[in-house]
Order: C-alpha cells, then sequence, then structure tokens
C-alpha cells in the first residue's frame, strides 16, 4: 500500500536528505516536509508545509494531507538558527513532540510513527555499564540537556503507543552523527582547530554515518522483511575509537583542562556561538559511552555499511587535516599503544 509521510525539521540538513531519499521508495507516494522555516535547498517532488509543531494547527496538516506515516526528525542538540539557545531546542524537543503526539493521536489513519531518539539518554557516568542496550533504564541527567530532552521525549513516545496500539511505533537510539554534511553537536565539535579535552579522561566514542541513518529511517518506514518494526532500537556503527584517537586521525591538537574548569570553560566558548566546545558537549567527553546493536542487525539483516572507524574517516577526508600531520603519526602512535596494552 503506498504511503503518505510527514517529514519533521524539513530545513534541517538531515531531514532534508532523508525527504529526498524516502521519495525513491516504491511503497511511497507523497512525502511531506514540514518546518517554521523555508528549506535552503530543494526536496525534490515532496510538498512543503510551512508549520509549526508545537501549535494544535499541526491536526490539520496531518488530516488534510491525509498522512499515514510520521517521521520525527526535529529532535536535535543544537540550535536550527543561529540566534536560537538552550531553551529554543527544549522547547522544540520536549513541547514539539508532545504537540505532535497528542496531534497524531487525533488522525484515524495513522499507522507509523518513527521518532528519533539519541544513545546519550544512557549518561555517561563512569558507574554505567561499559556497554548498554536498549532494556538498559534512562540515565539522563535531571539537570537538563539534550540527554534530559530525549529522556521525556522517549517517555512520551511509550505512552503514545499504550493509548494508540494500532499504530506501530519505532525509536532508533542513534549514536553521534557524523559525515561528510554532518551538522550534530560533535561534528562542530570535531571541526575546532584546537579541541579541548578533560584531564585525565579519554573517553570511547561510537558514530553512526549519515548516510546509515537515511538507511535506518528508511526501515523504520517500510513494511514486511527487513523492517525494524516497533520497539526502540540503538544505531551505531561496529567498533569504537577513543577521542585521543580520533583527535589525531584528523590532525587537531587537544587542550586538555582539569575537570572542575570543563563546564565553565564550554559556557563561555558556548556563548562565543562554538557549540561544539558546550558545557554539556565538554560533560559528555568524560567517560563517553558505547551501546550493543545486536537488535538491530537482526531486524536489518546485517550490520551497518560504515564501521565507527570508517565513519570518522570520511569525516575526516572533508573536515581534516587540521593542525597536526594525521595519517603516518596516528599509525605509529596507535601501534605503540597497542603493543603497551598487551605488554
Amino acid at each position: 500500500m503506498s504511503k503518505t509521510v510527514l517529514v519533521t525539521g524539513a530545513a534541517r540538513q538531515l531531514s532534508g536528505r532523508f525527504i529526498r531519499h524516502i521519495q525513491r521508495d516504491s511503497d511511497v507516494a507523497r512525502v511531506i516536509g514540514v518546518d517554521t522555516r523555508s528549506p535552503a535547498y530543494p526536496l525534490g517532488e515532496a510538498t512543503f508545509v510551512r508549520a509549526d509543531i508545537r501549535q494544535p494547527s499541526i491536526v490539520t496538516v496531518l488530516a488534510e494531507h491525509g498522512v499515514d506515516t510520521v517521521v520525527h526528525l526535529d529532535v536535535h542538540g543544537t540550535p536550527a538558527t543561529a540566534g536560537g539557545g538552550r531553551s529554543s531546542v527544549k522547547e522544540i524537543n520536549v513541547l514539539g513532540t508532545l504537540q505532535l503526539l497528542g496531534a497524531c493521536q487525533k488522525v484515524p489513519g495513522l499507522r507509523r510513527v518513527v521518532v528519533k531518539s539519541s544513545t546519550q539518554i544512557y549518561g555517561t557516568a563512569a558507574r554505567e555499564p561499559a556497554v548498554a542496550d536498549e532494556s538498559a533504564p534512562p540515565k539522563a541527567p535531571a539537570g537538563g540537556g539534550f540527554a534530559q530532552d530525549v529522556a521525556e521525549i522517549e517517555g512520551y513516545a511509550r505512552g503514545f503507543a499504550r493509548r494508540c496500539p494500532d499504530v506501530r511505533v519505532t525509536v532508533p537510539r542513534f549514536a553521534h552523527v557524523l559525515g561528510p554534511a554532518a551538522d550534530s553537536g560533535l561534528a562542530a565539535y570535531f571541526k575546532l582547530p584546537v579541541l579541548p579535552t578533560v584531564l585525565g579522561f579519554d573517553p570511547r566514542l561510537q558514530f553512526v554515518h549519515e548516510d546509515d541513518v537515511l538507511d535506518v529511517l528508511a526501515h523504520a518506514v517500510r513494511d514486511g522483511q527487513g523492517s525494524l518494526g516497533a520497539g526502540t532500537f540503538n544505531v551505531a556503527g561496529e567498533g569504537v575509537l577513543m577521542l585521543s584517537q580520533a583527535a589525531r586521525r584528523i590532525g587537531r591538537p587537544t587542550l586538555p583542562v582539569i575537570r572542575p574548569l570543563a563546564s565553565p570553560l564550554g559556557s563561555a566558548l558556548g556563548t562565543l556561538g562554538l557549540t561544539g566546545a558546550s558545557a554539556e558537549q565538554l560533560r559528555s567527553l568524560v567517560h563517553g559511552r558505547v551501546v550493543r546493536t545486536e537488535r538491530l542487525r537482526e531486524a536489518m539483516g546485517g550490520p551497518l555499511r560504515y564501521t565507527t572507524p570508517e565513519t570518522f574517516a570520511d569525516f575526516a577526508a572533508v573536515h581534516g587535516p587540521g593542525l597536526l600531520p594525521p595519517e603516518a603519526v596516528t599509525r605509529a602512535v596507535d601501534r605503540i599503544e597497542e603493543v603497551l596494552r598487551r605488554g
């Protein structure tokens, strides 16, 4: 059966790419892109509707276009515009999701809802498990930030699934999204000329390539074999990189600061518009997080196309090298580290 798919956050880079990507699916008849501002690039044959998901009028958009599938991608940790701040991001993430799902509940023909989430929901505390899976309870800090946003968003998604058992609700938890055109918070961090780090800590990092994000979302929309189905799925490329390894591979020098100064430094840099060095970003780069992806591999019939190291290499090929020579030095130092660990 042909689908009419509504995608939120159409003016953002990743949402726009997905809108163009999903139009190639033979089961998709129409795609509706929704945002409060016009996209800066074409959306192919998709229809763009200027609308605010935080407003009750979003239910009219769903009904008028006969939407049966909603892909909610307007969930992010960075401002949508240069003038946006943390409060506006939280309002879009939390209030926007609440209002959108409330509108979805009023649409009788709705069959699928996909809600973008993040592996940041697991937290990064030292006492957390070394590797988290979908059964682990959220550990988002109560003090706020993007991790708290996604914890609230997933709570709304679970509540919606209970109230609407006939609607398939899929929640992909994405690791840090990277790639040549990625505009994630960690992408902004690795574009800095010097990378601030927390002295004495070398966090484990996982990435997901932006191309793999599109494939996973497409599987969440499809029916039958290879579709994700209902539930929560961790989405990350195989393998792990330490922050020190990533810094060398992109040729960026690091600037270690003692932990008590990390948040004040991040806040100061954030006020200068350096979103990649915000206090929240630096707090997340103390221990890092690693997740299991067996459930995703089983649903999709195999691993993602890009591993974590391959994803970072694709990003670094466009945004590096930095101030330091990356390739030969990286290989040599990595070999030395491996020998020391074995010895």
